[in-house]
């Protein structure tokens, strides 16, 4: 219980990524017990030390990112949980080819500061290249560059965008739910934030599963467990949301069977 046998320490890069190093080790300096990072903290924090137990949350393969030897038996001082969001990439540009079956171009934004951009970009490529489509690559890693992103899809009247998982993305989902509107540009993005601020899908990992599971590692580690004896988890629940009337708004025809599909339906 936060404030009677546990104390919390929060800190934020607020985006400036060049940041996290001083933060992590800011941290270590304090001999805290256990550390919980996101994708984007992760590395700094495991660059700060090799002894203090880190659980983190990632949607890339943490084994191809070096931060476990094995997902059963990670080793070290890291453990934590992963989330089906890189791997549903393919799956956003086939929603897209759903909703807008005639377009010819898809774009992909990217925040090119993110180490898990280029991966993003390959799997994207593939995905679009198997439905027989072309993938534009815009980058943003400012609230003016997201603009101008939006500027250039529209001006080669892209058909669709998938936004990368990005937390700089996160934090800017009504700018980005906004512009899509503006330039009538079919946008789907991981989160259902999006769908309720006026995007039109969402296609994701559950955040709230993610962090429940995250926080019963950090839990364990506190009462005693060590991150190497604790498999790293994934987070299997996958949400679909469906903006009907922003769908209407672009012009677009929902198909009855993915409305089916959908967990929440925004009319």
């Amino acid at each position: 219980m936060e404030g009677r046998n546990v104390a919390l320490e929060y800190r934020w890069a607020d985006q400036r990524y060049e940041q996290l190093p001083a933060l992590a080790a800011d941290l270590v300096r304090r001999q805290v017990t256990v550390i919980a990072a996101n994708q984007i903290a992760v590395e700094a924090v495991k660059a700060a030390t090799a002894t203090i137990p880190i659980v983190f949350t990632t949607a890339l393969d943490p084994v191809e990112l070096g931060l476990v030897a094995s997902l059963n038996r990670p080793g070290g001082n890291l453990t934590g949980i992963t989330t089906l969001n890189v791997e549903l990439l393919p799956k956003r540009i086939e929603l897209l080819h759903q909703l807008s079956p005639g377009a010819t171009t898809v774009g992909l934004l990217v925040n090119s500061s993110n180490p898990s951009a280029s991966i993003l970009g390959r799997d994207a490529q593939a995905a679009a290249r198997a439905l027989g489509r072309e993938l534009q690559v815009v980058e943003a890693r400012n609230e003016s560059e997201i603009e101008a992103a939006f500027a250039a899809l529209a001006q080669t009247r892209a058909g669709g965008l998938v936004i990368g998982a990005d937390p700089f993305f996160v934090a800017r989902i009504a700018q980005l739910a906004a512009l899509a509107l503006r330039h009538r540009i079919p946008t789907v993005f991981e989160f259902r934030q999006f769908v309720a601020a006026g995007g039109l899908v969402s296609y994701g990992g559950s955040l709230t599963d993610v962090y429940r599971l995250a926080g019963t590692y950090v839990s364990r580690v506190l009462r005693g467990e060590k991150p190497a004896d604790l498999p790293v988890q994934q987070s299997t629940k996958i949400e679909l949301m469906i903006n009907l009337s922003t769908a209407k708004t672009l012009g677009l025809d929902v198909p009855p069977t993915l409305l089916a599909r959908a967990d929440e339906v925004i009319e």
